[in-house]
């Protein structure tokens, strides 16, 4: 079994519209956007990142706003449910101002014992805030919400399979352990990890495969320290028979990735070199940012890419 793994990295999602994407994350949730960078390998695409202050791993929600994509088709194999963390007494404020803020889908539930409000992104992406007693990590308060109910990172990732078993084992292998299983979903929470420990797999045998579009996970990503404790984890992994990337630099961090036997991409990320590679913290998100592959397109892809109102 795995010791590396520290919780969540961050989750990637695919859009339709960037300034629309933009507005609802730094607006109407109050994160802070840590990036505005581009898709490697569509460049005439945004890949834009929101979190904390500095976009801590376990906070950073990313998303390629591809132009006037068809609607994704939720269904199993993919992350149906990403999910924030919030403090104790705050989903009354949440609720209210997502219903000022036009958001839809709103439902009140006890899950697991915790208070928890579901709602949907404007394609349809299937969110939830979960109170939290105790969450240590220091929340943006720049974005119009206070510290008292201002989120915190991620709670968890609900994946939905045909059949939880092999994934379950995956993660087991990966260094989660089993909490408690209700109502046919099985929780699982990687021991002394990021505040993002929680993984949630809903097991859904009658319900047809996802079809990714807008509001669709493109990928889950799983933090380790470093590139050592990285290429520890891939070669386990290959040792065990899974195909993995070779380790990919994304600039802020470096990447791996696989096919879980559920349909899941899982990313392996480091935390380190971290966003403020090429900005300060107090400008993070502000610039426009390109890989050095693609820093002859910038006259190009500045005038082509949408302007964001922020």
């Amino acid at each position: 079994m795995l010791d590396q793994i520290k919780g969540l990295h961050h989750v990637t999602s695919m859009a339709a519209d960037a300034r629309t994407n933009n507005n609802f994350f730094t607006d109407t949730l109050g994160l802070r956007r840590v990036k505005k960078t581009v898709n490697f390998d569509s460049p005439d695409v945004y890949h834009l990142y929101y979190g904390d202050e500095t976009g801590s791993a376990g906070t950073v929600m990313t998303y390629f706003p591809f132009p006037d994509i068809g609607r994704g088709r939720p269904g199993t194999g993919e992350v149906g449910t990403t999910v924030f963390s919030v403090p104790q007494g705050s989903i009354g404020f949440w609720q209210d101002r997502l219903s000022q803020k036009g958001a839809t889908g709103l439902k009140t539930e006890e899950t697991f014992g915790e208070k928890r409000l579901n709602f949907a992104g404007p394609d349809g992406d299937g969110f939830a805030l979960v109170e939290v007693r105790d969450d240590s990590r220091a929340p943006w308060t720049h974005g119009g919400v206070s510290e008292d109910h201002a989120i915190r990172g991620f709670h968890s990732v609900a994946m939905r399979l045909r059949d939880e078993g092999a994934t379950a084992d995956l993660l087991k292998y990966m260094g989660y352990e089993a909490l408690e299983t209700k109502d046919g979903v099985t929780r699982l929470i990687v021991p002394g990890g990021n505040g993002a420990g929680l993984i949630d797999l809903e097991t859904m045998p009658n319900i047809q495969r996802g079809l990714q579009g807008a509001g669709s996970v493109h990928h889950v990503a799983f933090a380790v320290d470093n590139r050592e404790k990285q290429l520890e984890v891939r070669k386990a992994l290959m040792d065990t028979g899974y195909h993995v990337t070779p380790v990919i630099d994304r600039d802020y961090f470096w990447a791996i990735y696989f096919r879980t036997p559920g349909g899941v991409l899982f990313e392996i990320a480091t935390n380190e070199p971290g966003f403020d590679r090429d900005e300060d913290t107090a400008h993070l998100g502000q610039a426009l940012k390109l890989p050095q592959q693609h820093k002859h397109l910038r006259p190009i892809l500045e005038q082509q890419l949408q302007k964001l109102d922020n």
